[in-house]
């Protein structure tokens, strides 16, 4: 029996089977390699501060990284694991070693924020939160449980008011207070309920972390407590260093330069075009006050 010969077109198409698998294969050996140096960076840098130090260095930065085979940004947030990771880091580190947490984060779950910020309260030596650009909602749960709160100049915190899904629980009761009950759905007045329930628990867990921490003086835990989580604000309302210091925060803006240095190994899903471009000076133009010089070509900044 004669085999046929196989036809142009159906070798075509074995090549270019060929070829796909080829490039797949080649996409995740250079993410997984790419990835695990990163991993390795960040790791000595973050040895390297932790030694400078003296201290137990833990990071909790939450970026948007590139996570999938095919490269889709997704971003991340406080988690469970992240709890379970960071109590794990703080249980295995002595009782009178200082604890210095790198804080990035837009927040997360509150039940995982509380979890870390009682476990550092628990912690008998010294804590301290470095916030290089901010940590917002649970991120500021767990700011507010450090002796001391080290934030960049333009850094921000922001409000831990309680959110049920998608809507804020101060504004479930706004709309109680302002329509009539029999104007009202069951399911409205039940996240009301829920709602008010929600306020009492977090404003009552900010008054017990700030009490513990001593973060602010005894008779502004009240009131900043209440500014914290009444829903004044927006959830995404950026508290700012003066801010915060007005609320009685003790907030120190003496960021190591070792901090931005561990930040930049946590760079974010690159896109297609850069939209901010700057050039670092030489090291002769900045001693001499010179002008720097022009940027690359190809490297326009967006207008």
């Amino acid at each position: 029996m004669v085999t046929p010969k196989p036809t142009l077109f159906a070798r075509l198409a074995g090549f270019l089977r060929f070829l796909f698998w080829a490039l797949l294969l080649a996409l995740l050996a250079v993410q997984f390699l790419g990835s695990g140096a990163r991993e390795s960076e960040r790791a000595a840098q973050l040895a390297k501060f932790q030694e400078e130090r003296k201290s137990r260095a833990i990071a909790l930065i939450h970026r948007q990284d590139q996570v999938s085979i095919l490269g889709v940004p997704v971003a991340s947030y406080i988690s469970i694991d992240d709890s379970e990771a960071l109590l794990r880091a703080i249980r295995l580190t002595p009782p009178d070693q200082p604890v210095d947490l790198i804080l990035h984060t837009p927040g997360g779950l509150v039940l995982a924020a509380e979890q870390i910020a009682r476990a550092l309260l628990e912690h008998k030596g010294k804590v301290t939160v470095f916030i290089p650009h901010y940590a917002m909602s649970g991120g500021t749960l767990i700011a507010l449980a450090a002796d001391e709160i080290v934030m960049d100049a333009n850094a921000v915190l922001g409000p831990v008011d309680p959110q049920l899904g998608s809507a804020p629980a101060a504004s479930i009761l706004k709309v109680v207070e302002q329509k009539p009950i029999e104007r009202i759905s069951d399911e409205t007045l039940i996240l009301a309920d829920l709602a008010r329930k929600a306020q009492a628990q977090v404003q009552a867990l900010v008054i017990e972390i700030l009490q513990a921490s001593g973060q602010v003086p005894a008779d502004k835990i009240g009131e900043t407590a209440k500014a914290l989580t009444d829903g004044r604000w927006t959830h995404d309302f950026p508290i700012s260093v003066r801010a915060a210091r007005g609320l009685g925060l003790k907030i120190s803006t003496e960021m190591p330069r070792a901090v931005y240095a561990l930040m930049d190994l946590y760079p974010q899903a690159p896109s297609r075009r850069p939209t901010v471009l700057y050039v670092d000076a030489p090291q002769r133009v900045r001693e001499s006050g010179g002008e720097a010089p022009p940027a690359r070509p190809g490297r326009e900044p967006r207008k």
